[in-house]
């Protein structure tokens, strides 16, 4: 009920706040047998953590995972898999100002709504930093998928603000610090953040993650679709604030001849279908598209009100993303890691292994 929790049969639980002393997750329901190290999660975490580079946030944190329980002598033991990660710079200061107002666009008006009382010091729950252990246990669910199905996730940046990146190559995607699978553009987006910054303002992105090598059949009708299911993660990601499936918003326009993919004895002559019919998976690549807003907290005043409804003017100092989007790559992998292993745990569960493919 407390919206903390993720997942059916490969459950994952988030626990902390911004500047807390420790932010992490546990996992309920990875299946036992499989190695799993500190290791096989770091990686992922470094992809995503502040502080690397000019053009996010400056906060230092290393990130570095702690696995306390559910593994043995190497290897899972189907028992909850409980991840730590330690908070070390935070600097709470920053927020005495904003302690008793809004910030416009950014969570503290609704949370102070719900609950009466909220933690101020970087946004407390509602922060950016609460996707590490999101991406800890993407991880863990990556790793699962690859080694009993193959499943291969990626993600790029496909636009930054006004400038759009067109698919160049994957190998590109971990070349630079925008995740922008085409190495061209850089210098154009070094130079717009740069910008940014000065002119103490953000900007919202867009991002795109596939899926590929994953069977037919995962997913189930009609209100756990594996589609809604993939949405209804995305959306938990913060400043995400629209998902596409597939040809996604492009499908008004277009004809039930030009968006219904074929099927030939080959396999599928389109994806407009994002690899999901009817809430199951058909087999072919799954494709999500990602909306990011602007981040909320800028250096530029805006009109709000205190606590008591007083008006005045808000201005955020301290160290922020001026485009969150930018480290949103490695979350949104996770995310549709997290979705595909419970689709894929729930499918065993209910029908064995999946069905061959005609």
């Amino acid at each position: 009920m407390s919206g903390n929790s993720l997942g059916s049969l490969f459950c994952v639980t988030n626990f902390g706040e911004s500047h807390g002393p420790a932010i992490g997750c546990v996992i309920d329901g990875c299946p036992p047998g499989m190695p799993l190290a500190e290791a096989d999660i770091q990686g992922d975490l470094d992809r995503r953590r502040p502080g690397t580079s000019r053009h996010v946030t400056q906060r230092q944190e290393a990130d570095q995972v702690e696995i306390l329980s559910g593994v043995y002598e190497g290897k899972t033991t189907g028992t909850p898999i409980a991840l730590l990660i330690r908070n070390t710079d935070q600097r709470s200061k920053d927020y005495s100002e904003i302690a008793r107002t809004f910030r416009p666009g950014h969570a503290d008006y609704t949370y102070f709504s719900k609950f009466g009382v909220r933690d101020p010091r970087g946004g407390g729950r509602s922060s950016a930093r609460l996707t590490a252990p999101t991406v800890a246990a993407g991880a863990v669910a990556r790793k699962w998928l690859a080694t009993h199905y193959g499943v291969v996730i990626r993600g790029y940046m496909s636009q930054l603000g006004p400038i759009p990146m067109p698919f160049a190559s994957w190998e590109h995607v971990g070349e630079n610090p925008f995740f922008s699978a085409n190495a061209d553009v850089v210098p154009e987006l070094e130079a717009y953040m740069d910008q940014l910054r000065r002119d103490g303002d953000s900007v919202g992105a867009r991002i795109e993650v596939v899926a590929e090598h994953l069977p037919a059949g995962w997913g189930e009708p009609i209100y756990d679709r594996l589609d809604a299911d993939i949405a209804h993660a995305m959306m938990g990601l913060n400043a995400v604030k629209g998902v596409e499936i597939g040809a996604g918003f492009k499908s008004v326009t277009q004809r039930g001849s030009e968006h219904g993919d074929e099927i030939t004895p080959e396999g599928f002559v389109g994806n407009n279908s994002g690899g999901v019919l009817g809430g199951i998976s058909t087999g072919q690549p799954i494709t999500v598209s990602l909306a990011i807003k602007p981040t909320s907290s800028i250096r530029i005043e805006r009109r709000s009100v205190d606590i008591e409804g007083k008006p005045l003017m808000v201005q955020t100092l301290g160290r922020h993303d001026p485009c969150v989007g930018i480290r949103a790559t490695p979350i949104a992998e996770a995310l549709l890691a997290i979705i595909l292993a419970d689709h894929a745990l729930r499918h065993r569960a209910q029908c064995g292994e999946p069905v061959k493919r005609v």
